[in-house]
Order: C-alpha cells, then structure tokens, then sequence
C-alpha cells in the first residue's frame, strides 16, 4: 500500500502530522477523522522502509520497552526524552538502532504512531495503532501498560504451545536416533554372528536384520539412511513452500484445526488470542471494524482469518458481530453466544476479556492434560521400539539355548 504523508488540526486547534498507510486518500481521511483529527492536507509520499541488519528484535525486549516508556510517560517525561533514555540503555544493537530512528522521526514532526509505522516487523499493527488510538485520547501511557500486559499473556501461550510440541518432538527424535544407530552399529555384530550358526532366523529377527541392510545399502554411492534424511529435508521444504502459497496454507491451517489431539488446542490457542486482542483493541478506544482487520491480520491461522474478514464485511452491512460469527462455524457456539450478550449489555471489551480469561485456562488445562497423556504414551513407543529390536536379536539364541536343552 501506498505511504500518505498528512496534515491537519485537533478539535483544539492544534496543528499534526505524520504518516500512514493505506489504500487510498479517502481511507487516510477516513482515519483521521475517527481519531478527531480533521485533514488539512493528504498526499502521497514515496519512503523506503527501514531495512535492519543483525536479527530480529525479541518479544521480551518489546514488553520491557513497553512497561518502561509507560512509567516515563506517566511520571511526565517528554516523548523524545523518554525514547532518548531508552535507546540509549538497549542491549540490543539492532532495537537501539529502531528506537533512535523513531526518537528522530517524532522530532521532525511525526506523530508516535507514525514513526512506529516505519518498522513493521518490530511494531505490528496492533501495536500501531493501538498507539494512535492513545496519542488521540490522551492515555498513552495507560495504551503501554494495556500492550506490555497483552504481549506478555501472548508470550505465556506461544510458550505453553511450544512446550507441548516440543516434548513428544524431543523423544520422537531421540527414539528414532538411538533405533537408527542400534540398525547400523550394533544389528551387523549380531548378524554375523548368526551367519555362523546357519540356522534359519525367528520370523520378527529378520526383519530387524533385513531393516539393518536395507539401512546401509548404497545402491547410489550414498548410504540409505544419508538418502531417507535428504528425502524428509526436500517434503519440509516442499511443505514449507506450499505453506508460503495463499491456498496451500488455508488446506494446511484448516487441516491442523481438525488435527485429533492438536486441533481442539491450536482452536481454544486461537479463540483466547482473538478475544484478547479484539478486547485490548476496543478497550482502547479502536474502531470495530479497523479492530477486526487487525485481528485478522494476527490471527495465526488462515482458517480463523477468513473467519474474522467474513464477519467484519456482515458487520459493515449493518449486522451484529455474533451473527456472522456463529454462520462461520470455526468460533465454538459458547463464545458466540457470550459475544452476542456483550452486544445486548453494551460490555463487549469486558466479555471479551473475560471469553478471553476462560480460554487462557482452557489452554492451561489442554496442555497439562496433553502431556499427561502423552508422557506414557511416549515412553511405550521408546521401549517398545528399542525392547523390540532388543528381543528379535535374541529370539535365535533362545531357540539355539532350547534346542540344546
């Protein structure tokens, strides 16, 4: 989208500017107006996007940044000081570099937001405009506090849903490994060994030995193994590209939504983040359907995306929100129906919040549950996989041992 360079007055006559995106100059206007500032002059401006070496700047050193910035604006430190002071105090190279451009925008006349704006894979759009919402009303640093809080609660759940996958991953991992290592290293000792006796092998005993060979065939110069992991490495690029294509990622997030155990967790994952941040949004002052657009936008999942677009334009037609969202079938019925008492009472942001509260258990509870579940589970296949191949190499000894007997 284009990049509109603007200039107008508040209701109390003061002069602003700054920048923003958009599709149109009727859009910007648009804006403007629901922030109560009325346009005096909107134009295009061509402005190349910083462009940042060395990484990409933690979540944690946002949420610190945050809580900072809100505490010096509240004590009644001047914008420019504030982000002075905390540029200069950044560990982080490539966060102190962003911050002193934006120190540098504000000072040329650019409003917070505005400046903010420039660096989209630092400050997204929720955070954007979350501070443009806050410059308007005067409550800035009531906005920091809200967006530090709701980082950190979106760090708790990107964390726990790690954890969960990242457990069953390890020991799948390790299982596979050590399984590979016994096939190769330790099956050929064995083999030959049985070669010697020249007795026919127990049924479960050759297929560990015909799995060891076929392991370390090299019918092209590369042994089977080498080959079965460059085969895994191409189907993750290939899906990993796929994922890239608009279609490719509905087909995939729409399928890890009806996955059997991840599914229902990645579902209440994506319900506690939608109501969190839709609550965040118009706790603060954010227009519904600019909030919808935004919320879509980190959604996570294409599935929920399409959900949430589809309900925003039902609601630029004149409905409610809980009506579109109940025909979409992806919001489970109780949220629905706790959204559409929200709309009869006038307390969407508090029901949201507390939709919100309930599915940031439900998370809590899924992943205790699943990895409850999944701990037993685990460690059968890891003894029953190398108990297995334990038991096949000594099947022949024991009937060599009954035999003699």
């Amino acid at each position: 989208m284009p990049l509109y360079q603007w200039e107008g007055r508040t209701k109390n006559g003061a002069v602003k500017k700054g920048e923003m995106e958009a599709a149109d100059d009727a859009t910007v206007m648009m804006r403007l107006r629901k922030q109560q500032i009325f346009p005096t002059k909107v134009k295009v401006k061509t402005v190349k996007k910083m462009s940042v070496i060395g990484g990409k700047v933690k979540e944690k050193d946002i949420v610190i940044f945050t809580r900072q910035f809100a505490t010096m604006i509240d004590a009644g430190l001047p914008l420019v000081q504030c982000l002075d002071i905390l540029a200069s105090q950044q560990e982080s190279p490539v966060f102190k570099k962003i911050l002193f451009q934006v120190k540098e925008d504000v000072e040329s006349g650019s409003t917070f937001a505005d400046a903010l704006r420039k660096h989209p894979k630092t400050f997204n759009d929720l955070f954007v405009n979350l501070i443009a919402a806050g410059e308007v009303g005067g409550i800035l640093d009531t906005i920091l506090n809200r967006l530090s809080a709701y980082i950190e609660k979106s760090m708790k759940l990107k964390k726990q849903i790690k954890g969960a996958m990242v457990y069953p991953a390890s020991v799948i991992a390790i299982a596979i490994i050590v399984v590979t290592v016994i096939l190769i290293f330790v099956i050929p000792v064995f083999q030959k060994m049985f070669d010697q006796l020249g007795s026919s092998l127990p049924t479960l005993t050759q297929y560990v030995v015909n799995l060891s060979e076929f392991l370390q065939a090299n019918p092209l110069g590369i042994p089977n193994v080498f080959l079965m992991l460059i085969v895994f490495g191409i189907i993750v690029y290939v899906v990993k590209v796929i994922y890239g294509t608009e279609k490719g990622r509905e087909i995939i997030d729409d399928l890890l939504l009806k996955a059997p155990v991840f599914g229902p967790l990645i579902r209440k994952t994506a319900v506690a983040k939608f109501t969190r941040t839709l609550s965040t949004m118009l706790t603060s002052g954010v227009p519904i359907l600019d909030a919808l657009e935004i919320v879509a936008r980190t959604a996570g999942n294409k599935t929920i995306e399409k959900a949430i677009l589809k309900t925003r334009v039902s609601i630029s037609e004149g409905k409610t929100i809980a009506e579109p969202l109940a025909e979409t079938k992806v919001f489970p019925p109780m949220v629905v129906q706790m959204i559409a008492v929200g709309e009869a009472t006038g307390a969407m942001d508090t029901m949201l919040s507390k939709i919100a509260d309930f599915y940031e258990d439900e998370v809590d509870a899924a992943v205790a549950a699943l990895t409850a579940m999944l701990e037993p589970m685990l460690m059968v296949f890891l003894g029953g996989a190398i108990g297995g191949i334990v038991i096949a190499m000594y099947l022949p000894i024991f009937s060599i041992a009954g035999a003699i007997g």
